[in-house]
């Protein structure tokens, strides 16, 4: 059996309150619900001039008073307690409230309980908590039945409506709490999206931007160091501050959102790169192989398969191959051990699983590294 989604109101939840943590929310209630005590004090007065006997009025007395305490009580700790502590807040209730009306012999009192009734539907399951409330009332309509006979529908209905009602109201109440709390946590997520698309394509623009620049400046330096004609140099700086153009731009269109990549100008950039780190690319001339829709995210597995490459191996010679929905980037460099999939090549098999697609990376058939990508429902 699947477990219940604890997120959907059930009769079978107990109350969560944790979208009321806040005290100072609290504060407004407990005041009114005090000043709601206040009704309590005709029976104090009825039950003092009674004359039931000096003992049993001290005893039904101090019971209201116990009452009143445990129901301000239930109020401000009753919704954070755990629920075996709820169980017994109910059950103190219901006990101090019906101590006068079984001292004193008067289902009447038992009216009473209304309060018990009100902290049983705040704390229990309504699958519990309801039944309790019109048990209450089905109790002392049976008891004034067996006693004088005569039935007060006023008080027993008073019993059954604070049930169905306050039931009705902490039910639309715990509703209403956890629609805020998903809307909340819906917010949260948004955020955490946005946070992980931009780290994810930050990794993707500049580590590979960055790779090609090391590889420029180191030539460049050698090219100056070796006393040639600086004219190669010269070039490869041009280059780099192109590039350094192209970076800040793509920064900016990532924070912005409207950012897209392009597998044509993904491999025209592998080119480049390759070529200024001395490794022979074999690349398609072009992407039109390539389904119109899988380009986007095929530019992304060109660019970081291809970073790979100028970071972290000895290749000579780097192959892209494209089919309608797959491509595929080799090398001839030295694989030692098992190679661990870093945040770029996980990030690329969640934006591949955005198209159902799924991402091979290791050990190529011939030596040298492969990573291969492929579309879902897509031929070859």
């Amino acid at each position: 059996m699947s477990e219940r989604d604890p997120g959907r109101f059930s009769v079978r939840q107990w109350p969560d309150w944790s979208f009321w943590e806040d005290r100072r929310r609290r504060v407004a209630p407990f005041v009114v619900n005090g000043l709601v005590l206040l009704v309590l004090l005709p029976r104090v007065t009825m039950i003092s001039h009674g004359g039931n006997g000096t003992a049993r009025t001290i005893l039904a007395l101090a019971a209201i008073g116990l009452y009143a305490a445990a129901y301000l009580f239930a109020l401000w700790f009753g919704p954070a307690a755990p629920r075996r502590q709820r169980a017994v807040i109910v059950a103190a209730l219901f006990a101090f409230g019906g101590t006068p009306a079984l001292l004193l012999g008067s289902p009447d009192y038992l009216t009473d309980l209304t309060f018990a009734i009100a902290i049983g539907l705040m704390l229990l399951p309504l699958r519990w908590s309801v039944p309790l409330g019109f048990a209450t009332a089905a109790g002392q309509l049976a008891w004034m039945r067996a006693g004088t006979g005569h039935v007060s529908w006023s008080q027993v209905a008073a019993l059954g409506g604070v049930t169905a009602v306050v039931g009705t109201v902490f039910a639309l109440t715990f509703t209403s709490g956890h629609l805020k709390a998903a809307r909340a946590q819906i917010r949260r997520m948004a955020v955490d999206a946005e946070r992980e698309r931009v780290a994810r394509e930050l990794h993707d623009i500049l580590g590979h931007n960055l790779s090609t620049m090391a590889v420029k400046l180191g030539l460049a330096r050698r090219i100056l160091e070796s006393g040639a004609d600086p004219a190669p140099a010269l070039a490869e700086v041009r280059d780099l501050e192109t590039l350094c153009h192209q970076s800040l731009s793509d920064v900016r269109a990532t924070v912005s959102g409207y950012r897209e990549v392009s597998l044509a100008a993904e491999l025209s950039g592998a080119r480049l790169a390759l070529r200024a780190a001395g490794v022979q690319a074999e690349l398609p001339p072009s992407a039109d192989a390539v389904q119109a829709e899988l380009r986007g995210v095929f530019g992304y597995v060109v660019r970081e398969a291809v970073t790979n490459v100028l970071r972290h191996s000895d290749a000579g010679q780097c192959r892209v191959r494209v089919g309608p929905g797959w491509v595929e980037v080799t090398d001839d460099g030295t694989v030692t051990g098992e190679p661990a999939a870093g945040h770029g090549l996980t990030g690329l098999a969640e934006r591949l699983a955005a198209v159902s697609g799924h991402l091979e990376h290791g050990r190529g058939p011939r030596g040298g590294y492969r990573v291969f990508a492929r579309a879902g429902a897509v031929p070859a």
